[in-house]
């Protein structure tokens, strides 16, 4: 296959210091109560992020089946994963923000407040007139909860998944070159340069900063794109400000979000035409890599400003281990989503907790 398809953005990375509570965490409050893989194996592929050798750790993707991205959570098991050296700001260079997706602002808002989440802003409108509010996970990594457009399922939950995230840069132009031209976000939703009311309320939010956000023009489709829905990236380049690298002296897995993953197909379409744009796999898995019970061929590049993005061709998924049944995508239609009474039956992998 020549064609290079991005499915959606599959997940992202966050760091913590106990995945067990994390977990609880993200499902009980954020509703990514789906457990995809739970992997306790050594990480050894990227151990050049990790002080240059194998590290023992514990990895856990769960997802929220009303659509969107799910949660790596990971955790460093074999040494104490560290806290950032000083407190992310707009603008740090690397991931400062996760976005996730509400159909009732409101509702999202009341039910997480009474719930105890801590909740650093009121709720107010972006730039593109979308209203949101922001909170911090435990760990002190901070989400953005916005309005947002794109279901997989039905109205149970006021949340979904992950849509999006922030990232900041050093130079936006130099970085949409990534951003745009290879991952395929060409549409600006908006560039504006000013402070802004929707930040103030967080660290470095009160600097001038100029802000793009990107979509993508065509819909994705095939494999789980009806799951990972539409999904946004913002990049912030500070103007006043002094940012930070925000995994400076930091191992990858520390506390924070470790990276954005990409689903896709046609993994050497993608290592050849990242390559030819200045931007080569720094990390890149044997073709297939075991990842607790799912089996796919991943690897990581670097944006200009070192923030890692991760690729993931996923060749198997499992839908019940109870009756040892997964999904091979590699023996369908690359271009055909996957139907919906299909991707919902993951549900039989949802973990209640009391």
């Amino acid at each position: 296959m020549d064609e290079k398809l991005i499915y959606g953005i599959q997940q992202i990375g966050v760091g913590v210091t106990d995945a067990e509570e994390a977990f609880k965490w993200y499902a009980t409050k954020l509703g990514a109560d789906v457990l995809v893989f739970d992997d306790s194996n050594e990480a050894t592929y990227m151990a050049k992020y990790m002080g240059g050798e194998p590290r023992k750790k514990r990895a856990l993707l769960t997802m929220n089946l009303q659509g969107g991205a799910g949660y790596e959570i990971w955790h460093h098991t074999g040494r104490e994963p560290l806290f950032p050296v000083q407190e992310v700001k707009v603008g740090d260079y690397g991931i400062s923000i996760a976005k996730v997706k509400s159909r009732n602002i409101n509702a999202s808002y009341t039910r997480l407040k009474s719930n105890g989440v801590n909740l650093i802003s009121e709720i107010v409108a972006g730039p593109d007139g979308a209203k949101g509010f922001y909170l911090r996970d435990p760990y002190g990594s901070i989400l953005h909860v916005k309005e947002f457009h794109s279901w997989h399922t039905g109205k149970k939950q006021d949340l979904g998944g992950l849509f999006g995230c922030q990232i900041g840069v050093s130079d936006i132009d130099r970085s949409l070159e990534l951003y745009s031209n290879v991952l395929g976000y060409d549409k600006v939703v908006y560039d504006e340069t000013n402070t802004f009311e929707d930040l103030a309320a967080i660290p470095g939010g009160k600097e001038k900063v100029r802000r793009v956000l990107l979509t993508h023009s065509e819909p994705r489709s095939g494999g789980f794109s009806r799951l990972l829905g539409d999904s946004q990236l913002e990049l912030v380049q500070t103007i006043t400000g002094n940012p930070t690298r925000i995994f400076e002296g930091r191992y990858w897995g520390d506390i924070g979000f470790i990276h954005v993953c990409f689903d896709i197909r046609n993994m050497k379409g993608f290592t050849d035409a990242c390559a030819e744009k200045g931007f080569p796999f720094q990390v890149l898995s044997n073709p297939n890599f075991d990842m607790g019970d799912a089996n796919g061929h991943w690897g990581y590049i670097e944006d200009p400003d070192g923030t890692l993005v991760e690729f993931v061709e996923t060749h198997k998924v499992p839908l019940s281990k109870k009756f040892n049944f997964s999904i091979d995508l590699m023996k369908r239609n690359p271009k055909k989503p996957l139907p919906k009474w299909l991707t919902k039956a993951l549900a039989v992998n949802r973990v209640k907790f009391k």
